[in-house]
């Protein structure tokens, strides 16, 4: 790496953004309670935001693959963010994707919906009785890791590396 990319690539920049009276308040008082510049507990949440959500980042990460993501966050992206059907279904299946990791229309609704009407939803649909469980996100989460051949042992060594390269 050259010294003009180094220098480059630590460039900061400054970003604007709106928040409420009660979030900067909370802001505030955490940065003083950690004894921190506000500055330092913004940046620490976007490195965790881009930690959490790095799988979107990853442009050979499409379809099926983003599923545990979406699942994991659902509550949280639907909500603040107000994400459509069709932009989630854009989202997820985007790309020059490979067939066997396609996601249903059907199944990415169900990503968006409260979970009164998430659990009526698996009760209509054979694939997700089979393997239903009393907790409705890992009962969506069974239903599409049995339903697209997702692989939660590789998640977990993910997480696990995930981990210990944030540990050292």
């Amino acid at each position: 790496m050259s010294s003009e990319e180094f220098i480059e690539s630590d460039k900061k920049y400054i970003v604007s953004m709106r928040l409420n009276n009660n979030d900067r308040r909370a802001i505030r008082a955490m940065a003083s309670r950690l004894f921190v510049r506000e500055s330092e507990l913004y940046r620490f949440a976007v490195n965790n935001l881009l930690n959490c959500l790095h799988k979107l980042h990853d442009m050979d990460c499409m379809g099926s693959d983003l599923l545990p993501l979406f699942i994991e966050f659902r509550v949280d992206l639907i909500q603040n963010l107000g994400l459509k059907k069709q932009q989630l279904f854009n989202i997820i299946n985007s790309g020059n994707m490979p067939p066997d990791k396609f996601v249903a229309m059907a199944d990415i609704e169900l990503l968006l919906l409260p979970r009164h009407l998430l659990r009526q939803r698996l009760l209509q649909i054979e694939e997700a009785i089979a393997v239903k469980q009393d907790d409705i996100s890992a009962w969506l989460e069974s239903y599409f890791a049995q339903k697209y051949k997702l692989d939660k042992n590789g998640e977990e060594e993910l997480e696990m590396l995930d981990t210990e390269v944030h540990a050292t």
